[in-house]
């Protein structure tokens, strides 16, 4: 297994210095993505590049998440990477566990390894519930129960499978990335493996979720992707039997 970090950035220069000095203990390369981000970011991805062996992919406009992550999968598939951790920027992922992410990937190098979250009393109760709705309709979406949150952007990708996905379907390119590409490859009967993970969100941070707008087309896939499943349920049910 040859691995690396992808860290998708917006507009989040200075947790992302943060962020990347809380890797390198676990001496990964790391990709970062500048997916068309301010001024004082670029800045702050410049320092980075100065003082650590980094890759820049930079998108000449904001695209949103999915089309970051997925520039950033491409990059490490044409660099010879056989697996991508993604990472946020924004300081909510708990880099110790890291390591238990790895070692899943490790044990199962087909499946995507995916942050369960366990959150404190910082999470906002309007996130705390829509994920939970999501994944409501996630096992509905996938007859299955394997992917307790499908909203965590902590996970290690395959990343042959996940961009022969890429290659072949037009994917979510904002906030509905990371929903979407866990329920199609779990209909190509990837498996889906969980790991607990701390999730917080720190005080004064800020986030690119945009609430009308993110419901809007994360409503949208649902609807997607429950046609999807009814394209596809006598295949999906006789995989839940067998």
């Amino acid at each position: 297994m040859k691995c690396c970090v992808v860290i998708p950035v917006y507009n989040h220069g200075t947790p992302l210095q943060t962020t990347v000095d809380g890797l390198a203990p676990f001496e990964l390369p790391i990709i970062i993505v500048d997916d068309g981000s301010d001024v004082a970011t670029k800045r702050a991805i410049d320092a980075i590049a100065r003082r650590r062996a980094v890759t820049v992919v930079t998108l000449p406009r904001n695209g949103g998440k999915g089309a970051a992550v997925m520039a950033g999968l491409r990059t490490a598939t044409a660099a010879g990477y056989t697996h991508a951790a993604q990472v946020d920027a924004d300081g909510q992922h708990d880099l110790s566990d890291l390591p238990k992410l790895l070692a899943a990937a490790r044990a199962d190098p087909e499946a995507l390894v995916c942050g369960a979250p366990r959150f404190d009393a910082s999470v906002p109760r309007s996130r705390l519930y829509g994920r939970r709705l999501t994944s409501f309709w996630v096992a509905i979406e996938t007859l299955s129960l394997s992917m307790p949150d499908t909203m965590c952007g902590f996970r290690v990708y395959p990343l042959a499978t996940c961009c022969a996905l890429l290659d072949s379907a037009n994917l979510g390119k904002r906030m509905d990335f990371d929903i979407e590409i866990a329920v199609r490859l779990r209909w190509r009967n990837v498996r889906i493996v969980p790991v607990p993970t701390r999730v917080i969100y720190p005080e004064g941070g800020t986030s690119n979720f945009r609430l009308v707008r993110d419901n809007g087309l994360i409503s949208k896939l649902h609807a997607k992707l429950v046609l999807g499943m009814l394209i596809r349920l006598p295949f999906l049910i006789g995989r839940t039997r067998a």
